[in-house]
């Protein structure tokens, strides 16, 4: 009996938070008969300065079929567009090699944009996870950008599929599938305490900072660079640091993504730990995404402008203040408060969650299911590469 065809399907991972969305979808691929992954690594999952991510990624027992490093040091817009360039020409030179039969694009990150150009160019289908949803940032272009260049749409809610209706896209290819870093937070066991309190021990290896104990309330911080207020990442991320520290309860710091102006926070980050040397926070470059969802779950507060505090916090019910731009738009639930860019505003919201308490769960972003109706799609999906606009 001759052996099926299989469609090559190349997921790109790039940032510990593209692992998380594509770990379900990864596992449902291997699952079938009718599919063959294709694991690609690149970015800040391999450099050892945004927590080498790579080293949990080989402990999941997945084939990596390339790492590719294409990042300009310095995070700012000119390392930025240069770091694009390089990853254009490094991904259209793995896709030559790999020649997939379908790419899997990631959201709305900077190096997103150049995977799809290259992925176009190459004839090769885009399937694009998370399109169609507004925010601050460059992100907004590039999200909408991708979507133009995308074959097959994977939004996460219903009113982001309108928007890709409206920008021209064929209904057809828009499948409503929820965002599968629920995928993850539904099927962790938050009863069980294993792994989450080997964050106790891991605190001494991993992270910088005095060891906090996780049996005591605690806040958690996770708050990234926007691009475009790239010369005032520094005063963002000041103004977050002196409510952390007039606060002084027990915070856990999660460290900033590789976007321009991520100097900026890592140099305020440094300059307080250095200056204050506070005892009531611990800092983590990066952390397995089991981990940081125990972590999150057991939080007080969520605070930042981390999109985990739109999608993940809200299926979780956990409370959060979302500071700045960089979520502009973005749908969110009743469970998040936003502040403007304020060490007063950011301090108030941050005691007025902690005295709410936990929200009602909201599946507004997802039910679970998101990877098995990803790959389903994958290995039926007729795709024409000719685009349309479709009104």
């Amino acid at each position: 009996m001759a052996e099926l065809n299989k469609r090559k399907v190349c997921i790109i991972i790039t940032t510990r938070g593209n692992y998380a969305k594509m770990e379900s979808v990864i596992k449902f691929i291997n699952e079938r008969n009718d599919l063959e992954l294709q694991l690609v690594l690149g970015g800040g999952v391999l450099l050892p300065k945004y927590g080498e991510m790579v080293r949990a990624i080989e402990e999941d027992n997945v084939k990596i079929h390339r790492k590719i490093y294409f990042l300009v040091d310095g995070e700012t817009p000119v390392t930025m567009a240069k770091s694009a360039g390089m990853a254009l020409n490094e991904f259209s030179t793995a896709f030559d090699d790999l020649k997939p039969d379908t790419v899997l694009v990631i959201a709305d990150r900077f190096e997103c944009l150049p995977i799809a150009i290259a992925a176009s160019y190459m004839n090769i289908p885009i399937a694009h996870v998370e399109g169609g949803e507004v925010s601050g940032s460059i992100d907004e272009s590039i999200r909408h950008a991708i979507t133009k260049l995308s074959h097959i749409h994977f939004p996460a809610t219903e009113e982001a599929a309108e928007r890709i209706r409206r920008l021209g896209e064929n209904t057809e290819a828009i499948h409503v599938v929820g965002s599968p870093s629920i995928d993850l937070i539904a099927e962790i066991d938050f009863s069980s305490y294993d792994g989450f309190y080997k964050l106790q021990e891991q605190q001494g290896t991993r992270g910088v900072g005095p060891i906090i104990d996780l049996h005591k309330p605690y806040i958690l911080v996770s708050q990234h660079p926007v691009t475009t207020e790239y010369e005032e990442s520094l005063h963002h991320a000041e103004q977050t640091i002196m409510a952390i520290n007039s606060l002084g309860i027990n915070t856990f710091w999660i460290w900033p993504n590789m976007d321009a102006g991520s100097d900026g926070v890592s140099k305020a980050i440094r300059m307080f730990r250095e200056k204050e040397k506070p005892q009531f926070v611990h800092f983590f470059k990066s952390l397995k995404f089991e981990q940081y969802a125990k972590l999150m779950n057991n939080a007080m507060c969520l605070v930042g402008n981390s999109s985990s505090g739109i999608r993940e916090a809200a299926f979780l019910g956990v409370p959060v203040v979302n500071i700045g731009t960089r979520q502009d738009g973005r749908t969110r639930c009743k469970n998040v408060i936003d502040v403007d860019y304020d060490m007063e505003e950011i301090l108030t919201a941050i005691k007025k969650q902690i005295d709410h308490g936990r929200y009602p769960q909201s599946k507004l972003y997802g039910d679970g299911e998101s990877g098995k109706k990803i790959t389903e799609v994958l290995a039926t999906s007729n795709v024409s590469l000719q685009k349309r606009i479709c009104y």
